[in-house]
């Protein structure tokens, strides 16, 4: 099999060295030469355009800024598809938008050739490392066909669903992971200014409930099941200690906006009598204003758990 690869940015060299040692036939393309000697000195070869490399390859892998260059490279007029050949497929690694990969689907069906959105996590260490969680969306019978190459690249392959679920499930995370650190940002503050030692506020901090368990574990039990009775932890209490954190803010003058939006959500909790309720029930109120049913069995949680 000849695989193709273009974009050797910071994440595409260190994905494309990863497909050499593992033994794949590779041909490379970017719209800058320089930098790639690694990659050549590997043994892979190289492409002078796109239109080039989709003509040689089995499998292409795009690596690439965003929608636009996705669209240019991919679609353009001597873009890969004017050359892929039937049967072919083509993983696109970009952080993309969803509608735009599921616009391009239907171009691609036509030319037979199996396109998926496949964004990948871990940063370019991870890209170097082969530590990469990759979120596939496309046909589930062509991503069984293709999708094995993979496994050069990422140690998390996961098929997500079809076409352009891909590219949501890793802008849920990243959306996650930024407001995540927005709120550890407000909190972190609010210890320094009351006088904890920054060090000694962040070992704290990693020794606490939610410190030891990966962040999205926790929610497993509670929101995901809709089980909030009998509590674990009951909303009236974390009222009191979200109470207390907001009263110091304000003596402290530091900003919260973060917290004061999720307390929000905790006074209309209370407002609906859920006090003696789970503190994670206030999460259930974004169900009801985004009109979505969320409601894993208890075996469907321990299975993904159990995945690792």
């Amino acid at each position: 099999m000849k695989v193709g690869f273009i974009g050797l940015g910071a994440m595409g060299t260190g994905m494309a060295l990863n497909l050499r040692r593992a033994g794949y036939d590779l041909v490379v393309h970017d719209l800058r030469r320089e930098g790639t000697e690694p990659l050549e000195e590997a043994g892979a070869t190289w492409a002078e355009t796109a239109a080039e490399l989709g003509r040689a390859a089995d499998v292409v892998f795009t690596s690439l800024p965003g929608p636009k260059e996705m669209q240019e490279v991919g679609l353009g007029e001597h873009g890969l598809l004017s050359t892929m050949r039937p049967g072919s497929a083509w993983f696109d690694l970009t952080t993309n938008s969803p509608t735009v990969v599921r616009e391009a689907h239907p171009v691609c069906r036509e030319k037979d050739v199996d396109l998926f959105d496949a964004p990948v996590s871990g940063g370019p260490k991870g890209a170097h490392s082969g530590r990469l969680a990759i979120y596939v969306g496309g046909d589930r019978d062509a991503f069984d066909r293709h999708g094995k190459v993979l496994q050069a690249i990422g140690d998390q392959v996961m098929y997500v669903g079809e076409i352009g679920a891909g590219n949501t499930a890793k802008l849920v995370h990243n959306c996650a992971s930024l407001t995540i650190r927005t709120a550890i940002a407000e909190v972190f503050t609010l210890g320094v200014k009351a006088g904890v030692e920054p060090a000694a506020l962040w070992h704290a901090m990693r020794q606490g409930a939610i410190g030891r368990s990966r962040t999205f574990d926790r929610i497993g039990d509670r929101y995901l099941q809709s089980a909030y009775d009998p509590p674990s932890f009951a909303l009236v209490l974390a009222d009191k200690d979200f109470r207390l954190a907001l009263e110091l803010a304000e003596q402290l003058d530091v900003p919260m906006k973060c917290a004061e939006a999720a307390y929000e959500d905790v006074q209309a909790a209370l407002d609906r009598g859920w006090g003696q309720r789970d503190s994670q029930s206030p999460l259930h109120l974004q169900n009801e204003r985004a009109g979505v049913t969320v409601e894993l069995t208890a075996e469907q949680v321990r299975e993904t758990l159990d995945r690792g």
